[in-house]
């Protein structure tokens, strides 16, 4: 959820820094609820798949997981089912989770940097750059 959320925070700014007068038109109350929807929807859906098919598996005997949280890695380890398909499940969708946000909040940094390179005034460059400064602080610490 946090790296979608973070992603939709980084396509707000590129629209507030590349797009200023379009700001409204681009960034409606709307298409703001279907990011949010969409970034919960995504992450609730990926744990209904590991959900779903953690429920398919079989464990054999009385197992005690030593832990405090019941991990998904803990519980697979324990299961007499062949675990190889909820292991490319979580490989996948790990990937995917990870990486297509990350690339999207590149790209849009990326244009966020040629747009303040043009700026020909070092006060346009520093509005531009304290308008999405906290949300690199928390996409660099994240």
């Amino acid at each position: 959820l946090d790296n979608f959320l973070l992603t939709s925070m980084a396509y707000d700014r590129y629209v507030a820094i590349c797009h200023p007068l379009h700001y409204i038109t681009f960034m409606r109350e709307e298409l703001c609820i279907l990011l949010v929807a969409g970034s919960w929807l995504f992450s609730c859906a990926t744990a209904l798949s590991d959900t779903l098919l953690l429920a398919q598996l079989s464990f054999c005997g009385d197992n005690t997981i030593p832990h405090y949280f019941c991990d998904y890695g803990a519980l697979l380890t324990l299961s007499c089912s062949d675990t190889s398909l909820n292991e490319l499940v979580i490989f996948t969708v790990g990937v995917a989770v990870i990486t297509l946000p990350l690339i999207c909040i590149l790209i849009s940094y990326g244009r966020i940097g040629a747009t303040i390179l043009r700026v020909p005034s070092t006060k346009g460059i520093c509005k531009a750059l304290s308008t999405c400064g906290s949300h690199l602080c928390v996409v660099s610490l994240y």
